[in-house]
């Protein structure tokens, strides 16, 4: 999640009619709902306070230009008491651009939505008793198909929890595994763990089944994004570039079975470009999010896809969130 503005201004866009996702143009029903590349939520000046705030409904800028809303979604969080809080809910958009989940408004239920279809309320019980929203972290797979819910209670006691959407079957992670995501198919949750003599290692954790697992080098466990790629052992990272010191922004592969590391890649970033995400698509092809943009302007946002293993890097894609937004969230990180 990024959160790019604090400017004082309100949405100019009105919201349009219905429950659920609203379309702007009703051209949307006659060429189907394009893929979502990101969701954000717009900033409102707070004049009490002398602060800006989350305000308006959840959008989804989609591929084809055009703009949704989805007005079941929550802006702020509860706490474990059920208190309405201040801080900004968690909304996530599956890697595909098909699928977004998040808290609903009228009792924070967590709820899983097909992009221009219904929306599915996941069990009340993935949110146990005297535990706020503020303590979830969740993320969908890179098809939709499956939401990881990760608890930050400390000390770790609440397992990590991978549910499949369509028929609600319940996978239990460790609790002592800060979950990381899923691997390009799905298959399996990369988590790392760390451990008491200072190192971390990482795991990959299929759904059902022994993980594979390596302790990896610091340039790895230290990088501040990781994605596991299909094969389920092989885990990318990013490392973010220092311009004074003239370092760029590398990306790398390690292999949790051989404890292989492969040389670096260097990313071709502009001036304030910053990567901040990776994910695997399910043919192996590998994608970094970058961001570039100073408060009060539009975020920009780059799409690359990487091959550290013959050095190539192209853009798949590119576009910019509004200078208003309060927040955002890219399809797949």
């Amino acid at each position: 999640m990024r959160h790019p503005s604090a400017a004082a201004a309100l949405l100019a866009a009105a919201v349009i009619g219905g429950a659920g996702l609203a379309t702007a143009p009703a051209a949307a029903a006659r060429t189907g709902q394009a893929p979502v590349r990101a969701a954000w939520l717009a900033s409102c000046p707070d004049k009490k306070h002398d602060t800006v705030v989350p305000c308006g409904h959840w959008r989804l800028l989609l591929r084809d230009g055009r703009q949704t809303t989805v007005r079941d979604a929550a802006i702020g969080q509860i706490d474990g008491s059920g208190g309405e809080i201040r801080d900004l809910t968690t909304f996530t958009v599956s890697a595909d651009g098909r699928v977004v989940a998040y808290e609903r408004a009228r009792d924070h239920r967590l709820m899983v939505r097909r992009v221009g279809g219904p929306a599915k309320a996941l069990p009340a019980g993935l949110r146990p008793k005297g535990v706020g929203t503020d303590d979830l972290k969740i993320e969908l797979s890179p098809t939709g198909d499956k939401l990881l819910i990760d608890y930050t209670d400390e000390p770790a006691r609440l397992p990590t929890k991978v549910v499949t959407v369509a028929t609600g079957k319940v996978v239990e992670l460790p609790a002592g595994d800060d979950a990381l995501g899923f691997s390009g198919d799905g298959d399996e949750v990369l988590t790392a763990r760390y451990r008491s003599d200072h190192t971390t290692a990482l795991y990959a954790r299929p759904l059902g089944g022994a993980p594979t697992s390596g302790t990896p080098p610091q340039v790895v466990a230290n990088a501040p994004a990781h994605a596991l790629a299909p094969d389920g052992r092989t885990v990318a990272s990013v490392t973010t570039g220092d311009a004074a010191a003239k370092r760029p922004s590398r990306v790398r592969l390690y292999d949790l079975d051989s404890g292989d590391l492969s040389a670096a890649v260097d990313l071709p970033l502009t001036r304030g470009e910053t990567p901040y995400a990776l994910w695997y698509a399910a043919d192996g092809t590998l994608h970094v999010l970058t961001q570039r943009g100073d408060e009060g302007e539009p975020a920009v946002i780059r799409v690359l896809t990487a091959d550290p293993l013959s050095g190539d890097v192209r853009q798949s894609d590119r576009y910019s969130i509004s200078e208003r937004a309060y927040a955002y969230y890219a399809a797949g990180e």
